[in-house]
């Protein structure tokens, strides 16, 4: 029985494309498109317990205006916890990668993979099981395992440094974290001391350089 997908990409020109990849391979179908997050969660509301119900869903991260990836995994994964989610995106930092699993994605694939990758993720996926591409793979691994896993950032330490490289001051992070500003001065502390740097325009550099945040 051929595996039914649903595709979500705010461009059409991609979707069409990663259609082709996977109607390629005799065992896959896909049986539904949406161009932003919240028009996918309709979507699969609208579809559920029908025949045209998809088995998978194929995930971009960053969608335009409309709602992004990590936020409508989380939601589906809330709503439909038994429908598997693999991201499909051109976003391989640690921040995105980290976000898109906390959400409840069981796969993370990058664009530019083999088209035979991405069919084989889909049919992993349907079957239960993690999917994730191999460079995914080794910097989840490099973070928990081997010398480097100690100087490590935390997801809470991610998440202040991408928005430390938004501008935001130590007040603002604090209360968009709901934290209070000791403690985000001593996240940063860490930060620093993880990263090797002496201030926070040095510490956004440096983990852009090594593709933490964006």
């Amino acid at each position: 029985m051929s595996v039914q997908v649903m595709l979500v990409d705010d461009h059409p020109i991609v979707r069409a494309g990663v259609r082709a990849v996977l109607e390629a391979d005799p065992g896959l179908t896909v049986v539904a498109e949406a161009g932003d997050g919240a028009a996918a969660l309709r979507e699969l509301e609208a579809r559920a317990g029908t025949p045209e119900a998809p088995d998978v869903v194929l995930m971009d991260l960053q969608m335009g205006e409309g709602m992004d990836g990590a936020s409508a995994t989380r939601a589906l994964h809330e709503r439909m916890p038994g429908l598997p989610v693999l991201i499909l995106t051109t976003f391989d930092t640690e921040a995105d990668i980290l976000a898109a699993l906390d959400a409840g994605a069981v796969g993370y694939l990058l664009k530019d993979a083999p088209s035979e990758q991405i069919a084989q993720a889909v049919h992993r996926a349907a079957a239960g099981r993690q999917a994730l591409a191999p460079g995914v793979a080794e910097r989840l691994l490099e973070r928990t395992a081997g010398p480097s896993a100690a100087a490590a950032l935390s997801p809470r330490e991610i998440e202040l440094l991408e928005l430390v490289a938004g501008g935001a001051s130590n007040r603002e992070a604090a209360k968009a974290l709901f934290l209070s500003e000791a403690t985000v001065k001593t996240h940063l502390v860490h930060v620093f001391q993880k990263l090797g740097v002496g201030n926070r325009t040095e510490a956004v550099t440096e983990a852009r350089r090594r593709r933490i945040i964006r």
